[in-house]
């Protein structure tokens, strides 16, 4: 059974697969206490009605869906396994969004989105796993840990600065260092702009 905060379909607004339709499993519980973060309201990990797999697969089956996106708060507080088994034997695409602060799951994942945080240093597998690195960036010294995550994740397809929301500057910040970082892409919440959950 999983704490679920929420759960929707929209389009993704972030990263590789922005503006590709998905649906979301928001899951409650995170303890890294990302000071920019859009979702404060999922950090507590009880209290939420919790579900099967099998009632997810029910809102998801009432959708065109085909990408599944794990969320949260941080999702791999949680024993991913049964719920990613259920997903994977129904053919779906299923992509994780992480922190990496805790170990992944046994189970392989479609597509990762590794969003490591320096106040809580990930475990060192997910560089490994990652398919895309996606960095905030909030201060002008996050770009130089920006590059040391970048470093140890060679093997990513794509390497995201995103700008904190909060923070009027980091978008001209990110601009500027990308035209002299060209292996940096831009990473936008769209979703924030386009006023969809």
């Amino acid at each position: 059974m999983y704490p679920i905060v929420e759960h929707f379909y929209t389009l993704q607004g972030e990263g590789y697969w922005a503006g590709t339709p998905a649906y979301f499993i928001r899951l409650g519980g995170c303890d890294v206490g990302c000071s920019w973060c859009d979702t404060r309201h999922s950090w507590k990990k009880e209290g939420w009605p919790t579900f099967s797999p099998t009632d997810i697969l029910g809102w998801i089956s009432q959708t065109p869906a085909t990408h599944i996106v794990l969320t949260g708060g941080e999702p791999t507080m949680h024993p991913l396994d049964p719920l990613i088994s259920e997903l994977k034997a129904r053919g779906y695409f299923l992509q994780i969004e992480t922190s990496g602060a805790y170990p992944p799951p046994d189970l392989p994942i479609d597509w990762v989105t590794f969003s490591p945080k320096r106040f809580k240093p990930p475990q060192p597998t997910w560089y490994h796993q990652a398919h895309e690195l996606k960095v905030v960036i909030h201060a002008k010294s996050d770009f130089a840990w920006a590059e040391t995550q970048r470093n140890r994740c060679k093997a990513t397809q794509a390497h995201f600065l995103q700008p904190d929301f909060y923070n009027p500057s980091a978008l001209q910040w990110i601009m500027d260092y990308i035209k002299l970082h060209p292996s940096w892409r831009l990473s936008m919440q769209l979703h924030r702009y386009l006023a969809i959950p």
